[in-house]
């Protein structure tokens, strides 16, 4: 699939995370927009092997999203894939959907993992990518982490575990837009340098704009023998909507009546789609 097809499938994300916040009435959309671009990329881009109507193929690859808050994300890019209705989407976090704030293994299909609790993803792409390469299976393992989950201790005790296990069937992805939460990185625990701690623990270690397509498609691509690889990708938290982009507060925050039309604007929204939002709500 060209760029240009990509970058139409991550705007049709963007706006299904937001179809899926206003359903609910909330979700973490700035987490999700700053993620859209890689999971864009992964499942149109070339990069990931599934099928969708074999959501358990055996030779699949698995994606982890470990910042299972940002769920919404990963249902629209799940949906667009064609692995269930995309209708199906509106009923996020409503009574009796299995499409809960955080994703939840053999309940969405596609969803390799139940995440949310920070910190624990790539012990189970770990695990998967250990168990693949002791099957000889030629499949490949994606783990998502947040920045802010990187503060995690788990997540260096995995850290260390990859490299010893030479684990070169696994790839982890830092969506690395620099805020957690309700303020930045460095402000709630020093990270820096960052890059190189993954190097001292022995990562073939690559650094990429998380919002270029084909920065993120030659990242996801590589591969060094004996070696796990991490995809720091320098994001934008909010990306796609100009008042979120940067802003903290839209770890959660809803737009209020003034704010809505600017975010149909960016997000290019039809005034046909936005009056099925609102007569749907």
């Amino acid at each position: 699939m060209t760029v240009e097809n990509v970058e139409l499938k991550c705007r049709e994300i963007r706006k299904l995370i937001f179809t899926q916040a206003y359903a609910a009435g909330g979700a973490h959309m700035g987490a999700a927009f700053s993620v859209t671009d890689i999971l864009g990329t992964l499942y149109f881009g070339g990069v990931l092997k599934y099928q969708p109507d074999k959501p358990w193929w055996d030779e699949r690859d698995r994606l982890i999203l470990s910042k299972g808050h940002a769920g919404v994300a990963l249902y629209a890019a799940l949906a667009l894939a064609g692995y269930f209705d995309i209708g199906y989407l509106r009923t996020f976090c409503q009574p009796g959907s299995s499409l809960g704030g955080h994703p939840k293994i053999h309940e969405v299909p596609g969803v390799e993992a139940s995440t949310g609790a920070l910190g624990h993803g790539l012990s189970f792409g770990i695990g998967i990518a250990y168990a693949s390469k002791a099957d000889k299976k030629q499949n490949h393992t994606y783990v998502i982490l947040g920045d802010g989950e990187c503060q995690e201790g788990s997540i260096w005790e995995g850290a260390l575990s990859a490299p010893t296990l030479e684990l070169d069937n696994l790839t982890v992805i830092v969506d690395h837009n620099k805020l957690q939460a309700m303020d930045a990185l460095e402000t709630i625990v020093h990270m820096k340098p960052f890059a190189e701690k993954w190097k001292a623990f022995g990562w073939n270690v690559v650094e990429i704009d998380g919002h270029n397509y084909d920065e993120i498609r030659e990242a996801l691509l590589i591969r060094e023998q004996g070696k796990p690889t991490v995809v720091i990708a320098n994001t934008i938290k909010g990306k796609g909507v100009s008042f979120m982009e940067n802003v903290p507060i839209w770890h959660y925050r809803m737009p209020n009546e003034e704010e809505l039309p600017v975010l149909f604007h960016d997000l290019g929204f039809t005034q046909e789609e936005q009056r099925e939002l609102l007569l749907n709500k």
